[in-house]
C-alpha cells in the first residue's frame, strides 16, 4: 500500500524558503552548458527562476589554475538582474574534505552560506557517496551553511542526513544528465510522506517537462535541472515549458489528485435509476 500524502498547509501566494530567505519559484535551474552567454541568459529569463546552481570546482580548486574566465561573473550579473539567488555546488567533489574546502572557497567569493553538496561516489552512475556525504554535511552546518546535499531517494540515507542538520534534501529522480525521468516514485512518495517537514527537491535525470510535472505531482517542494534545458534544439522554449510544467504539477498536487484504481469507476453512477438528460 502506497504512503498516504498530505498536503501541506500553504499560504495563498504558495510561497516556500531556503533557509530565511521566502521564494516564489519552485524550478532552480542550472547554469552549465548552455550553448552561449545569451543563450543561458535568456533561459533563466524565460525560467523564472529565482535559485541559480553555479558549479566552482574548475574555477576555484584546479592547482595553477587562471581564476574566473568572465563566467561566475556573468552569472552574478544576471542573478542581480532578475532578483534570484545563487546556489553553488560542489560537483566534481571525491571526499568530504575536497567538498568541504570548496565550499568555504564558494561561501568566501560568492557572499552565500547555501551550498548543494555534491560527493560523487561512483563514476559511472556519479551516485552520491552518502559516507562522505553525511560527513561533509555535518561539517559544513556546523561551519553555518545552509546545505542542501543532493543525494538518492534512500529513506534511511535521508534521514543521517536530517540528523546530521540538514533541513533541505536534493534526492534524484535518475542518474546526473540522464533524462529518465522518475526512476523510483514510490521511494519519492515514501520520502514525502516519511518527512512531512523537510523540503525536498528532485534533482537529476529529469529529462521532459513532464517528468517535473510528475515530481511536483508527488508533493515535492521544488526541481532543479540543468541539462534538459542547456542541451535542448531551443533553451529558451524550454526553459518555459518547464516553468509551466512545475507549476501544473504544483497545482496539480495542491488541488487533490483523484485516487488511481484497477477497476473501471463510472464516471456518472446512476444507481440503477433510470434519468434523462434534457
Amino acid at each position: 500500500m502506497s504512503p498516504t500524502l498530505h498536503a501541506p498547509t500553504q499560504t495563498t501566494a504558495d510561497t516556500w524558503r531556503i533557509g530565511d530567505t521566502v521564494l516564489h519559484s519552485r524550478f532552480l535551474l542550472g547554469t552549465a552548458g548552455h550553448p552561449s552567454p545569451q543563450a543561458l541568459q535568456d533561459a533563466i529569463v524565460a525560467s523564472g527562476s529565482q535559485v541559480l546552481t553555479l558549479g566552482l570546482k574548475r574555477t576555484l580548486a584546479v592547482p595553477g589554475g587562471s581564476g574566473d574566465n568572465g563566467f561566475v561573473q556573468t552569472i552574478r550579473d544576471t542573478a542581480r538582474a532578475q532578483g534570484a539567488h545563487l546556489l553553488p555546488n560542489t560537483a566534481g567533489c571525491r571526499s568530504a574534505r575536497e567538498a568541504i574546502a570548496l565550499a568555504h572557497m564558494a561561501r568566501e567569493l560568492l557572499g552565500t552560506h547555501w551550498v548543494k553538496l555534491e560527493v560523487v561516489g561512483d563514476e559511472q552512475t556519479l551516485q552520491p557517496d552518502p559516507f562522505e556525504l553525511v560527513d561533509a554535511a555535518r561539517q559544513l552546518v556546523a561551519d553555518g551553511f545552509e546545505v542542501l546535499p543532493y543525494c538518492t531517494d534512500d529513506l534511511v540515507s535521508a534521514q543521517r542526513l536530517i540528523d546530521a542538520g540538514c533541513r533541505i534534501l536534493m534526492p534524484w529522480a535518475a542518474p546526473i544528465g540522464s533524462g529518465l525521468g522518475l526512476l523510483n516514485p514510490w521511494a519519492l512518495r515514501t520520502l514525502r510522506a516519511r518527512l512531512p517537514g523537510i523540503t525536498l527537491i528532485v534533482d537529476a535525470g529529469l529529462g521532459a517537462p513532464s517528468h517535473a510535472t510528475a515530481a511536483m505531482e508527488l508533493g515535492m517542494d521544488a526541481v532543479l535541472l540543468n541539462s534538459a534545458v542547456s542541451h535542448a534544439t531551443d533553451p529558451v522554449r524550454m526553459a518555459r515549458a518547464f516553468r509551466h510544467a512545475v507549476t501544473a504539477g504544483r497545482e496539480g498536487f495542491r488541488a487533490g489528485l483523484m485516487p488511481t484504481s484497477d477497476v473501471a469507476v463510472a464516471t456518472t453512477p446512476v444507481g440503477g435509476q433510470p434519468f434523462v438528460l434534457l
